[in-house]
């Protein structure tokens, strides 16, 4: 695998209107489920001025605690650092058929790390001179889909509605869509703080922190 391809995202949501519906298509198509219903509470952090935000650079941690569909208590999963920039146009990138597939996709370079600890992460980048800037959490359940490679299914519940988050090749992610009842024309590269903002703009709400109602005690 190339090095460069090693560190690049590429993936597209999809509005998911009716949650028991696409229940039903996932298990339809026999999509497999690899990563229970868990809740993640992410913090961006960035400098006093926004430098990262500025330039389209992002610094995060998320915290995971798995749920379920069950009343157990929850379990703390791992603490994610995720690093995320965009990508350095190569030639192609710059050609009519590179610009079509930026337009079509969300690409960005990332790379992520497990922590023990985000106090202790928290900890570090405070003395980097980063402070927490936005928060949002979901809850996401990640699939499989039979005979499709390069492929995640990721379904979000979130503040602002629920999502499909398909990341993969472009090839696998076109193939995938239809499966589950999209066309291209429902591609969706926004981030989740571009839709929280746009949901607070139509609602005419200040935006804050994009957080279930009973979550103003979360960390």
């Amino acid at each position: 695998m190339p090095e460069g391809d090693r560190f690049r995202e590429i993936e597209i949501k999809l509005r998911v209107s009716e949650l028991r519906e696409i229940h039903k298509t996932l298990k339809r198509v026999r999509a497999r489920e690899i990563s229970p219903r868990t809740h993640e509470l992410n913090t961006l952090y960035d400098t006093p001025a926004q430098d990262l935000r500025r330039v389209g650079k992002l610094i995060r941690i998320r915290v995971e605690h798995v749920t379920g569909n069950s009343k157990r208590k929850q379990v703390q999963g791992p603490a994610v650092l995720t690093y995320k920039a965009p990508i350095r146009l190569s030639r192609q990138g710059k050609s009519a058929a590179g610009t079509a597939f930026r337009s079509r996709f969300k690409v960005k370079e990332e790379a992520e790390v497990s922590v023990t600890g985000a106090d202790q992460m928290e900890h570090i980048l405070r003395g980097l001179r980063l402070r927490p800037t936005f928060r949002y959490e979901k809850y996401r359940t990640t699939y499989l889909l039979p005979g499709i490679k390069n492929l995640k299914i990721e379904l979000d519940e979130t503040p602002v509605g629920d999502y499909l988050e398909l990341e993969g090749s472009p090839a696998s992610i076109d193939r995938a869509a239809p499966r589950l009842g999209y066309a291209p024309a429902d591609y969706i590269q926004a981030t989740y703080g571009a839709l929280y903002l746009a949901e607070c703009r139509r609602r005419g709400r200040k935006p804050g922190h994009m957080l279930f109602p009973n979550a103003k005690n979360l960390r």
